[in-house]
């Protein structure tokens, strides 16, 4: 099976740099880790390259790509930080809607690009979109103001 492997990856690296990428081919391993939160699964995949890198995402209950880390104990820390957190959500009785959201916009995210890489997209509309975005983003900060702050073991990255 190895073999096999080893022999596709050859091929996909030839068609990679016909096309004129520079490929480096790095050898590592992936691991999976799930947990069963009640009714919300949460899912990890993370992969260890042969330099000691880390890249950890989560894949349920939604996508999001974390970070790159050097040390796996950041990769568990980082795991046991979220899951805490989920189950600390999961006590709200709109965790359902939240997960729905989250997954809106990750399918929203796909069709910008869509939208992008398909048509040409006039400058007004380019606008449109931007303001829309920014409407969302205002909502989430005022939201965020008037709400009762629940987790403080580690700081929001992005609020």
């Amino acid at each position: 099976m190895r073999k096999y492997v080893n022999s596709e990856a050859v091929q996909h690296n030839m068609k990679l740099m016909q096309m004129g990428a520079d490929v480096h081919q790095i050898n590592s391993k992936m691991c999976y880790v799930s947990f069963e939160l009640e009714d919300v699964k949460v899912a990890y995949v993370y992969n260890i390259n042969s330099k000691g890198k880390y890249f950890l995402e989560r894949i349920k209950p939604y996508p999001l790509p974390i970070k790159a880390f050097d040390k796996e104990d950041d990769i568990i820390k980082i795991i046991r930080i979220d899951i805490e957190q989920f189950n600390n959500a999961k006590k709200s009785k709109n965790i359902d809607d939240f997960i729905e959201i989250n997954s809106t916009l990750n399918k929203t995210i796909k069709k910008f690009e869509d939208l992008f890489l398909y048509y040409n997209v006039p400058g007004f509309d380019v606008r449109q979109m931007k303001e829309a975005i920014e409407v969302i983003d205002n909502s989430i900060e005022e939201i965020k103001s008037k709400s009762e702050r629940i987790y403080f073991k580690k700081e929001p990255d992005n609020l």
